[in-house]
């Protein structure tokens, strides 16, 4: 069980991001992470040596050299000597980490950011790196294809049809126009196929983007934040790798997160899903038992702004986003990593009541 013990409260307190562009040619990581470091900590005040604890999430393989992640510490500034880690994964896997390092004791406060940049290569190929070496990437499917191939089988079982896809990538769209950090906005184009059943329109943006998040415990969570976003449960779960052992259908591994966060205790009233695909996120609803009086991804999504490394990681601050602002009391927040949702991560984060 991963539920934060009551005697050692932990929130979010603070959360920024970039504007999503597909390109960022002209920036370095670097220097597109350093505005967002900037702005999270003016948010609390604090400086970077108040900083006890710091944890990055970034893939080399995108950056295309390795250990690419040292670079990024240097709009971090890691010297004097900080404490610091690095995930190769999404930053809400680097967000765990600084959970679980101030659940500790060691910390009172802790840095989480993660940054992408993907329109260098194509992230269709660079994500078959994620496959199984030996059965699966030889046969090279990309991750579009592979979404494919998940999407018709909730057809297949009668979950879903075409128009309930287009309808999905709708919503986020039209929710996305009232976030001046989402890539994508306003009406929904048609879109051609991609990969059938697949449109344009079911498919995540290609872009380059960064966010940051910081942690706080306790009494210095009321201290930096007015209304904290009180991390109340989080925990992450991993399905077989081979796709042929899986039903792609079902969650179960979002489920049995969702069920060890205690998301399932009270109801949410707001849901940030990590779901880059339309179809997840009918896979998604389904496996979190989120019913239409939740109101799902307010940011748009993943199918609005995608950086890959920081999506999962937005989704958490989104959700505390809302919290902080008074737009949500018990908020759920979902990432995920890996072909068809093998891997996933649920937090449920609360308000102090008003």
């Amino acid at each position: 069980m991963t539920s934060a013990p009551r005697d050692r409260e932990i929130a979010v307190v603070a959360f920024a991001q970039t504007a999503h562009r597909r390109t960022s040619e002209e920036h370095s990581e670097v220097e597109m992470l350093m505005p967002v470091l900037h702005e999270v900590l003016d948010r609390t005040g604090l400086k970077t040596a108040d900083i006890d604890f710091t944890c990055s999430g970034s893939s080399d393989y995108l950056a295309g050299r390795a250990f690419s992640f040292t670079l990024a510490l240097d709009g971090v500034g890691a010297w004097p000597p900080i404490s610091e880690s690095h995930v190769e994964m999404d930053g809400a896997w680097a967000l765990y980490e600084a959970w679980t390092k101030l659940l500790t004791g060691d910390a009172d406060t802790a840095l989480v950011c993660s940054y992408g940049k993907s329109s260098p290569g194509s992230v269709r190929d660079v994500l078959t790196r994620q496959l199984d070496p030996y059965y699966v990437a030889p046969l090279w499917p990309d991750s579009v294809a592979l979404a494919a191939l998940q999407a018709q089988a909730l057809i297949d079982a009668g979950d879903t049809d075409e128009p309930a896809l287009a309808a999905v990538a709708a919503r986020n769209r039209e929710a996305a126009s009232a976030n001046p950090h989402a890539q994508l906005k306003g009406p929904l184009p048609q879109g051609e196929y991609l990969v059938q059943p697949l449109r344009t329109g079911d498919c995540p943006p290609i872009g380059d983007g960064a966010a940051a998040v910081i942690l706080a415990a306790g009494d210095r969570a009321r201290e930096l934040c007015s209304r904290p976003a009180w991390i109340r449960g989080i925990d992450h779960r991993i399905e077989a790798h081979g796709l042929g052992v899986r039903d792609l259908t079902d969650s179960p591994s979002t489920r049995l997160a969702a069920e060890r966060a205690g998301a399932f205790e009270r109801p949410v009233d707001t849901a940030e899903l990590h779901a880059p695909f339309t179809a997840q996120e009918i896979v998604l609803r389904k496996a979190l038992r989120l019913d239409d009086g939740v109101q799902i991804n307010p940011s748009g999504g993943a199918l609005a702004a995608n950086p890959i490394m920081a999506a999962g990681l937005i989704r958490l601050g989104e959700a505390a986003a809302r919290i902080h602002r008074g737009e949500s009391d018990r908020a759920l927040a979902h990432a995920t990593s890996g072909p068809c949702l093998q891997q996933n991560l649920v937090a449920v984060l609360e308000g102090e009541p008003r």
